[in-house]
Protein backbone atom coordinates (compact mmCIF):
# COMPACT_ATOMS: atom_id res chain seq x y z
CA UNK A 1 0.00 0.00 0.00
CA UNK A 2 2.79 2.44 0.88
CA UNK A 3 4.64 1.62 -2.36
CA UNK A 4 1.61 2.44 -4.50
CA UNK A 5 0.99 5.65 -2.57
CA UNK A 6 4.60 6.85 -2.94
CA UNK A 7 4.64 6.08 -6.67
CA UNK A 8 1.29 7.84 -7.19
CA UNK A 9 2.41 10.85 -5.14
CA UNK A 10 5.71 11.35 -6.99
CA UNK A 11 4.14 10.85 -10.41
CA UNK A 12 1.33 13.24 -9.50
CA UNK A 13 3.80 15.90 -8.42
CA UNK A 14 5.78 15.47 -11.65
CA UNK A 15 2.55 15.80 -13.64
CA UNK A 16 1.63 19.02 -11.82
CA UNK A 17 5.12 20.46 -12.39
CA UNK A 18 5.02 19.61 -16.12
CA UNK A 19 1.50 21.05 -16.44
CA UNK A 20 2.55 24.33 -14.82
CA UNK A 21 5.69 24.60 -16.97
CA UNK A 22 3.83 23.96 -20.23
CA UNK A 23 1.18 26.60 -19.48
CA UNK A 24 3.59 29.48 -18.81
CA UNK A 25 3.06 32.57 -20.98
CA UNK A 26 6.79 33.22 -21.47
CA UNK A 27 7.63 29.68 -22.61
CA UNK A 28 8.13 30.49 -26.31
CA UNK A 29 8.79 34.24 -26.11
CA UNK A 30 12.31 35.30 -26.96
CA UNK A 31 13.68 38.77 -27.61
CA UNK A 32 15.11 39.30 -31.11
CA UNK A 33 18.91 39.50 -31.33
CA UNK A 34 20.59 42.88 -31.48
CA UNK A 35 21.78 43.88 -34.96
CA UNK A 36 25.52 44.08 -35.61
CA UNK A 37 27.00 47.56 -35.30
CA UNK A 38 29.23 47.00 -38.32
CA UNK A 39 27.93 44.38 -40.76
CA UNK A 40 30.48 41.72 -41.62
CA UNK A 41 30.00 39.47 -44.62
CA UNK A 42 31.63 36.22 -45.65
CA UNK A 43 34.54 37.95 -47.38
CA UNK A 44 37.03 40.35 -45.89
CA UNK A 45 36.58 43.91 -47.18
CA UNK A 46 39.58 46.09 -48.10
CA UNK A 47 39.66 49.78 -47.12
CA UNK A 48 38.79 50.89 -50.69
CA UNK A 49 35.56 48.84 -50.64
CA UNK A 50 36.65 45.91 -52.83
CA UNK A 51 36.83 42.33 -51.71
CA UNK A 52 40.15 40.68 -51.01
CA UNK A 53 40.88 37.36 -52.71
CA UNK A 54 43.18 34.55 -51.60
CA UNK A 55 44.72 34.02 -55.05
Amino acid sequence: MIDNFSIALTHGLLLIAAWRLLHRDDLDVEAPPEPDKKPEGFTKQTPNGGSQSDA
